[in-house]
This record gives structure tokens, C-alpha cells and sequence, in this order.
């Protein structure tokens, strides 16, 4: 037999039970990844993990693709298990590339998972500061504007913690801060120091005026129809006592006088 012939025959017999193990190994793995997409779905669902989301407004940015926050995460769980599969089967052929980089996707897979994690609770606390402060402070003129600015600091907050979970915090948010904070102080530097000092004090003392005319109702949970509120009140005048009328005394009327002839006066 020629040499060639023998070493392809070789190769066919090494390369050919290597190939079904590694079929069995993805079909085993496949079932294995749903089984464990549909517990951690179900286990979501059960803990009330939608909801979350659904206080937090996830829900409709995944309403176009027929998702919640359970079926998101649950995909991720089934992706991470097929490509740990992907590793073991290609693993059968010995050392190559492709389990390598398969290694390290299948480490990366568990920051994302709770780096949106983060995100969906970070957005639940948001919704419930704003509503908390639309519920103390909704009645005044600058409380709906202060209950948007925490729930958007609140949610900031979220993706910086999210970004730092998934390692690329320091190469995107420190360009982007340093970007804001430069233009902030080049609009205080040109604004100010170019004659907007004025306008900027006048801004300023409406603003303050304002709080402290509205503070009385800050203090009362913003109700504007209660019967404390920040104007001052007039109260009725107490009913004076009048004094009592002096009766009078009737004087009985003398007799007339008659003269003793009889003629009257």
C-alpha cells in the first residue's frame, strides 16, 4: 500500500471518531443550554425580575423585539453555555485557536450578565426617586425639573457602575467627563467673564425668591389647596361683646294737679 494511501487512511480513522464525539458533545450541550435558559427564566419571572424592569422602563425599548428583562438574560445564559460546548467539542481536535478565544469570550459572559443586571436596577431606583419626588414636591414649579435630574443622576450612576463591571469604564466615561466638565467651565469662563454677570445675579436672586416663597409648601408636601399655605391667611375679626342696652326705668306720672275751684290749668 503506498505511504500516501496509509497516512490518509490513518488520518480518516483518528479524525473521524473525533468529529462524532464532537457532535454529541454540541447536541448534548444544546438541550443542556436550554433546560438552563428556561430554569433561569422561569426563577426571573418567579422573583419578580420583570416587574423590576418594567418600574425601571425597560420594557418598552424591549417591547420591539417581543423580550423582557428574564428573556434577555436567559439568552445570554444559553449563548454562554453553547459556546462552553463550542470549547469542549473543538477541545476533541487538541490545542487550537478557536478554544482559546472561545475561553475567553465564555469569561467575559458573566460581567455582561450582571452589568445589565446593574442597569435594570439602577433604572427601578431612578423611577422610584423621580415618583418619590413628584409625590413630595409635584405641587411646586421646580419640582418636576429636580425629580427628572435625579432620576437621570441616578441612572448615570448605573451605566458608570455597569461600564466598570464590564472593564471599559476608563475608556470611554473619562473622555466623555472630561469633555463635559471642559465645555461647563469654558461656558462659566466666557459667559461670566464677558459681561453676563448681571444677568446671571438677577437669574439668580428670581430663583432664590422663588424657593423661599414656595418653601412654606415644601414643607407642607406641596399641596396648593390645604388650608396651610404660604400666604398669609386672613383671620375673622373676633365678635365684640355689645354692652348691654340700660333698661329704662319708668317714672310714674304725678296726678294732675287740680285747683280747688275746680278750673283745670
Amino acid at each position: 500500500m503506498p505511504t500516501f494511501l496509509s497516512n490518509a487512511l490513518d488520518l480518516v480513522v483518528t479524525f473521524v471518531p473525533k468529529l462524532l464525539l464532537a457532535l454529541v458533545i454540541l447536541i448534548v450541550g444544546y438541550f443542556i443550554a436550554r433546560l438552563h435558559a428556561a430554569a433561569v427564566n422561569k426563577l426571573l419571572e418567579r422573583v419578580g425580575f420583570d416587574r423590576l424592569g418594567e418600574r425601571g422602563g425597560i420594557k418598552p425599548a424591549l417591547a420591539r423585539v417581543n423580550l423582557d428583562a428574564s428573556d434577555v438574560i436567559a439568552k445570554i445564559v444559553f449563548w454562554a453555555i453553547m459556546l462552553l460546548t463550542l470549547q469542549f467539542a473543538f477541545g476533541v481536535f487538541g490545542p487550537n485557536p478557536i478554544s482559546a478565544l472561545l475561553a475567553t469570550i465564555i469569561g467575559y459572559l458573566p460581567n455582561v450578565i450582571v452589568a445589565i443586571i446593574i442597569v435594570i436596577i439602577a433604572a427601578a431606583i431612578a423611577q422610584a426617586v423621580k415618583t418619590l419626588l413628584l409625590a413630595t414636591l409635584g405641587g411646586l414649579s421646580f419640582g418636576p425639573a429636580l425629580a427628572n435630574i435625579a432620576g437621570a443622576f441616578v441612572i448615570f450612576l448605573g451605566v458608570i457602575a455597569a461600564l466598570n463591571q464590564v472593564g471599559i469604564a476608563l475608556t470611554v466615561t473619562t473622555p466623555v467627563l472630561i469633555a463635559v466638565l471642559a465645555t461647563v467651565a469654558g461656558v462659566i469662563i466666557v459667559g461670566v467673564g464677558g459681561g453676563l454677570i448681571r444677568p446671571m445675579q438677577q437669574r439668580w436672586e428670581n430663583y432664590l425668591s422663588r424657593v423661599e416663597q414656595e418653601a412654606p409648601r415644601v414643607r407642607t408636601g406641596g399641596q396648593t389647596g390645604g388650608p396651610t399655605t404660604g400666604a398669609t391667611q386672613t383671620l375673622p375679626a373676633p365678635a365684640v361683646a355689645r354692652p348691654a342696652r340700660a333698661s329704662r326705668s319708668r317714672t310714674p306720672k304725678a296726678p294732675p294737679v287740680v285747683p280747688e275751684d275746680g278750673s283745670q290749668l
